[in-house]
């Protein structure tokens, strides 16, 4: 036996084990978010999704809110709202001229802005329901819906009233056609958001 081979096939062994990469270091898990990095990685969220959301609310509607007057509601609105001041503080609407035939229509009584109104288009009320949606599916939107009550107009039709979840007095009120579906919404104050012929 050669007096080297065993040297030498030891050498071979040391030199491809020199050529092998080092085993790679053990990865440490991502540190979990702390509560505020987590809330802040949320509002990345939401500020860099698309707008989805409606100008409509418990309290009014955008820069409107229920119980200004007459005037602040033309200042914070602008200059397109068109409608005649009805004499001694009786009811009228004021309607902005940009918008749809559908709405809002702003009911004004006493000088003051107390309900609007959407009786068409596809505007979300506060909370989700729209125009089109059926019973069932605003009773799923709405569980602190009050009970049904038929509507004084409409033969089969209902009106389903729903008060404010913000802990405002506003409420929604949703009126059914004999279909059982959606075909107008208003919100307003108590008892002008009651009123069933509007300013009639």
């Amino acid at each position: 036996m050669n007096r080297f081979a065993v040297p030498m096939s030891l050498f071979a062994v040391l030199l491809v084990a020199c050529e092998r990469p080092p085993p790679a270091e053990p990865v440490a898990p991502a540190a979990a978010a702390t509560p505020a990095q987590a809330q802040a990685q949320a509002a990345d969220a939401v500020s860099t999704a698309p707008a989805t959301g409606s100008d409509a609310d418990w309290q009014g509607y955008g820069a409107a809110q229920l119980g200004i007057d007459v005037e602040q509601l033309r200042t914070v609105w602008g200059s397109d709202l068109q409608g005649d001041a009805a004499a001694d503080g009786a009811c009228y609407y004021l309607s902005p001229a940009a918008h749809s035939e559908g709405g809002p229509f702003f009911m004004v009584e006493g000088g003051r802005f107390l309900r609007y109104d959407v009786r068409g288009g596809d505007t979300a009320a506060p909370g989700g329901g729209r125009i089109g949606m059926d019973l069932a599916q605003l009773q799923a939107l709405y569980p602190q819906a009050e009970p049904l009550q038929p509507h004084k107009y409409v033969e089969g039709g209902k009106v389903l009233r729903v008060p404010a979840t913000d802990g405002s007095q506003g409420a929604l009120v949703f009126e059914l056609g004999a279909d059982g579906k959606a075909t107008t919404w208003r919100v307003g104050l108590p008892p002008q958001v009651d009123y069933v012929e509007g300013c009639g």
